[in-house]
């Protein structure tokens, strides 16, 4: 504490889909009173912007050359988060099929990454109270000075189960196979691939209830901010 006010605090919550990190981090947010920025919707925005404006999202140059162009905003509430791209309200479509096809393509580009990672550096520093970030190379690449990492993972099963619960009557075992395709696409990446930080806390979500979760992970930022 400076001056009686409590230093900001920054979270990075990684791990690949279907762990729960959206929901954790929304709540983790709200309850401390963090901002949240969901990192994964800036990729799918710029993703969205793309396939929108005919860009070739299979060839990496072309997108190379237009990864400024596009104004992304976020919204950091995590009551409302919301995203924008040139003023336009994407936080629906950028959910839909085709975006999700080809947001791991677009997000391999070097420029589309540091793009990005720019600007959620941007938002985190800016944030007052602190925040709560959530992605796949929060901890490692963005923010490897975040006063507490969190490294969600869950069984391919569980991911799968809770994916196709969110994509109304998709079937399972598809969703489980895009699950794992897209997890080593990520892993893969030579740009910032999805990796735990060495001083991340894991945290196995496959048995827990999100509420389990969001408890585990609230106590461990509380631990944190009393120790500083």
């Amino acid at each position: 504490m400076e001056n009686g006010v409590a230093q900001p605090v920054i979270v990075a919550i990684d791990g690949p889909s279907g762990t729960g990190k959206s929901s954790t981090s929304k709540a983790v947010a709200a309850r401390l009173g963090l901002s949240y920025l969901d990192t994964g919707a800036q990729y799918r925005a710029i993703t969205w912007w793309m396939v929108t404006n005919g860009i070739d999202t299979e060839d990496p140059s072309a997108i190379a050359a237009v990864a400024g162009k596009p104004e992304i905003v976020s919204g950091t509430d995590p009551e409302t988060p919301t995203i924008t791209v040139d003023g336009v309200d994407v936080a629906g479509p950028i959910r839909g099929q085709e975006v999700t096809s080809k947001v791991s393509a677009v997000s391999a580009v070097p420029e589309v990454r540091s793009r990005i990672t720019e600007l959620q550096r941007t938002i985190a520093s800016s944030a007052v109270t602190g925040i709560v970030v959530e992605g796949r190379d929060i901890g490692t690449t963005v923010l490897p000075d975040a006063d507490l990492k969190i490294f969600l993972t869950a069984s391919a099963e569980a991911r799968a189960a809770r994916r196709s619960g969110e994509l109304k009557g998709a079937d399972l075992h598809t969703t489980r196979e895009a699950l794992i395709k897209r997890d080593a696409a990520d892993a893969g990446r030579k740009t910032s691939p999805l990796a735990k930080a060495d001083d991340a806390v894991e945290v196995d979500t496959t048995e827990l209830t999100l509420q389990q979760v969001v408890e585990c992970v609230v106590t461990l930022v509380e631990e944190k901010r009393a120790g500083k």
